[in-house]
């Protein structure tokens, strides 16, 4: 009878029930009766209403299974519930789906590996179903907090420990699988979620970088192993999550690399942020690329007080990215990075003087390691900043030398370079080489269809400053950049050294006919690169490479720009910088005086085969032959020698090792060149910087050569060289001789103003009306006072009119109005 009673209550059963319990075998070991499991499947196909209850079942019966430790039928349970919902697509698969869940849930609560697996496989399998309608009221909070600690898994046993992260791996691909499809739900890319996933995924990534630097360069891995390699399936799973990122959720994903690679110092050294960054560069979409190299200054800024090379790290990762991104779309931050980059180019430097002032006296190791870990950040950024502006178009390039040309200090520039006040010279030095090395690195390979587009006046004056001129590091790297920028045909490398070139022919130099905006900026602009070329190799600390810089500008400017009027014109440069030399007004070492003769002689000779005329080469040849075998030491191939043997004097020389202006206008003038120039002297243009600057100003040797000397021709330099003695006294009281000097003078200062170019006149004569102005002023200044007032005299203060009258008793009268 009691019997009948359970039997008559087991047939009383809700029908689901009974079909859910056929599926599951008196013998676990026997697996899942597939017969009973079609029954159940067609039922729940037939009767969708019912599905929750079926799911509701099956997770009560693997929650008491799971608890009684009944891994068979768990398993049984779970392989029934996947093909539940792998058969039913149906509105009603909703309520089911919540119970799976909280199945899969039980199961990665567990501490069984097998069983975390198994809920993970599950949930995996549910992430690849498409859904008909997004259910926004569903949350995977605590599936994305479940797999990334599985991501973290520590157990002793690493087989287990590689199989729960793959798990974990897996199972984060999942969640991301499923919601960021939906449009309308972004809860995956909410900063909670980001700072859990990202992080757990460069975890592993990272592993496979120590492995990688320990044994040496991965080979290619196949499919199988990108299953069975946590790091290899965390990568692509970390480029599927930033592939599907949108303009709106890109920054919360990149902000907690920044997170980690902070956390665990993997800064210094940088291979695996490098690593990431490329990663993350190639897997967005390209025109988000802005927001990744944003979001790397950003963190620049947070980070400018840590160590050197934490800093150097973060550039160098930021180098990489611009080279990825300046091949695509850069947005609106081509000025942000260069103003950032520039920024901490000031900060690194004003950190190494501070280090080197706090230990004056003291030289420790710890501060040189610390100035040449400075030094790093600096060749960093400098190295960004050349790669960045060498990748953009010419354009864009343009208008970032026009920023870089902008932040370089210098006399008399706008407020818009950097502040380098609180540096001092030294700091003030070091900012000016700085810049002008990035500034180099984007010219570098820059072609400008006119010399107008590519020394504009506003980059010109800065560049050919004198303030860039106090240091031999400093003229080189302007040289440098204008060799970059009038070098339009690539002919520099063939020019390189300072050499006597037999034959010109053979270094198939390639130049094209002058335009006339070329001729037209020579016009305008030409007296300031002869000034700056003759400033130049006017200075003391010159080295070999300088005097090299100085053949090239001069032969570049040959080639590039010189039509008649400029080979007269830089001619005329050559035989000033030999009177240099000659004369030494600067008291020039003897080492300088030869190279400036080396020098004019190297580019004499390359430029008379340059025009081709057969009676200026012909002196030219005949003067070099002849130092060649009296005087070696002014030829460049012995002067720059090691061991060179110098010449006590100069003014013992023959006339016949010199170039001299009269030679060179006979050959010249029978070949049709306009001659008369020629005789008048070059003299520099003066500008209004030379007044100002700290360095020995040039407008007084001017004014004296205008006012005295307007010849300025050698012969008059060297007689005013002479000792005083009894004979030059007498000479000079003799009235006949003083006359003839007048009238030479006169004869002089006519022929300049009907010779000279219309430049120099102007110059000269700006000159002296300066001096003139500068002097009455000060005259009045200290002489015209008005007289003091009853009435008061008025006195503005704060754009306010305030009278301050002086009373009569207090004046003081002239002794003459007073009786």
């Amino acid at each position: 009878m009691p019997g009948r009673v359970c039997c008559c209550c087991a047939a009383l059963r809700p029908r689901y029930k009974r079909l859910v319990d056929n599926i599951f075998p008196e013998d676990p070991k026997d697996g899942l009766v597939k017969a009973d499991m079609e029954k159940l499947t067609f039922y729940a196909v037939s009767a969708p209403e019912k599905l929750d209850r079926i799911g509701a079942y099956l997770a009560e019966r693997l929650s008491r299974d799971v608890v009684r430790h009944r891994y068979g039928y768990v398993l049984i349970a779970m392989e029934a519930l996947d093909q539940l919902l792998m058969a039913c697509h149906s509105q009603s698969i909703k309520p089911f789906v919540e119970s799976f869940l909280h199945m899969v849930a039980k199961l990665l609560e567990s501490g069984e590996p097998k069983l975390q697996v198994l809920g993970t496989n599950s949930f995996v399998k549910f992430a690849n179903i498409e859904e008909d309608t997004p259910s926004y009221h569903r949350r995977y909070d605590f599936f994305v907090s479940r797999f990334s600690a599985m991501c973290h898994s520590c157990d002793h046993d690493a087989e287990i420990q590689t199989e729960i992260r793959i798990a974990g791996i897996r199972g984060i691909q999942g969640v991301v699988r499923k919601t960021v499809n939906d449009e309308l739900r972004a809860t995956i890319w909410e900063p909670q979620h980001m700072d859990k996933i990202v992080p757990s995924l460069l975890f592993n990534m990272q592993k496979i970088e120590d492995i990688d630097s320990r044994i040496g360069p991965p080979s290619s891995p196949t499919g199988g192993e990108k299953e069975e390699n946590p790091a290899l399936l965390a990568e692509n799973c970390f480029r599927e999550l930033l592939g599907r990122a949108t303009y709106g959720n890109m920054n919360n994903a990149v902000r907690p690399v920044f997170a980690h690679l902070d956390h665990h110092r993997l800064w210094d050294p940088n291979e695996f942020a490098v690593s990431c960054f490329k990663i993350i560069m190639y897997s967005i979409q390209a025109q988000y690329s802005h927001h990744v190299i944003q979001e790397i200054l950003g963190h620049l800024d947070v980070r400018k007080r840590d160590s050197p090379r934490v800093r150097a790290g973060i550039i160098q990762v930021l180098l990489e990215a611009v080279a990825i991104a300046a091949k695509g779309s850069i947005g609106p931050t081509v000025l942000e990075v260069f103003n950032t980059l520039l920024k901490h180019l000031r900060i690194s430097v004003d950190f190494e003087l501070g280090d080197r002032r706090s230990s004056a006296g003291s030289a420790t190791i710890s501060t040189s390691s610390k100035e040449s870990d400075e030094r790093i950040v600096q060749n960093a950024i400098i190295q960004t900043i050349g790669f960045f502006g060498s990748n953009l178009p010419d354009y864009q390039r343009s208008e970032i030398m026009m920023f870089i040309m902008g932040k370089v200090p210098v006399l008399g520039t706008n407020s818009q370079s950097l502040d380098t006040s609180h540096l001092g010279d030294l700091g003030t030095r070091r900012i000016q080489i700085m810049l002008l090395r990035s500034l180099l690195m984007v010219t570098s390979g820059y072609k400008a269809t006119t010399i107008t587009n590519a020394l504009p006046p506003p980059f010109l004056d800065p560049l050919l400053s004198p303030s860039l001129m106090e240091d031999s590091e400093l003229r080189q790297l302007v040289l440098e950049i204008l060799h970059n920028l009038i070098d339009r045909h690539d002919n520099r490398a063939k020019l390189r050294g300072i050499r006597i070139i037999p034959d010109v022919s053979d270094l198939k130099i390639k130049r094209d006919k002058i335009s006339r905006q070329d001729v037209s900026f020579m016009k305008k602009h030409g007296q300031q690169l002869y000034r700056h070329i003759y400033l130049g190799c006017k200075e003391e600390d010159n080295v070999q490479k300088n005097f090299e810089l100085l053949f090239t500008s001069l032969a570049l400017t040959t080639i590039e720009l010189a039509n008649e009027e400029v080979v007269i014109d830089l001619i005329r440069l050559a035989i000033a910088l030999q009177d240099i030399a000659i004369i030494n007004e600067d008291n020039l070492p003897m080492f300088n005086r030869c190279g400036v003769m080396a020098l004019v002689a190297a580019y004499l000779n390359f430029l008379s085969q340059m025009i081709a005329v057969p009676a200026f080469c012909q002196h030219v040849s005949k003067v070099i032959e002849t130092r060649s075998l009296e005087a070696s030491y002014f030829l460049p191939e012995t002067i720059f020698k090691d061991k060179c043997n110098l010449p006590k004097s100069l003014e013992k020389h023959e006339k016949n090792l010199f170039f001299l202006t009269n030679k060179i206008a006979e050959s010249l003038g029978g070949s049709g060149y306009s001659v008369e120039r020629l005789s008048v002297p070059y003299v520099p243009q003066v500008t209004d910087e030379d007044r100002l600057s700290r360095r020995k100003s040039i407008v007084d040797t001017v004014s004296i050569q205008v006012d005295i000397l307007p010849g300025n021709n050698t012969e008059d330099k060297v007689d005013n060289t002479e000792e005083i003695t009894f004979e030059a006294l007498k000479k000079a009281i003799d009235n006949n001789g003083l006359e003839e000097q007048e009238k030479e003078k006169r004869r002089l200062v006519i022929e300049k103003f009907q010779k000279a170019p219309f430049e120099e006149i102007a110059a000269q004569c700006e000159t002296k009306a300066n001096l003139l102005h500068d002097r009455l002023a000060q005259i009045l200044e200290l002489t015209i006072r008005p007289p003091p007032s009853p009435s008061g005299t008025m006195t503005i203060t704060a754009g306010h009119a305030h009278y301050q009258s002086v009373p009569v008793y207090e004046m003081k009268f002239p002794d003459l109005c007073v009786y």
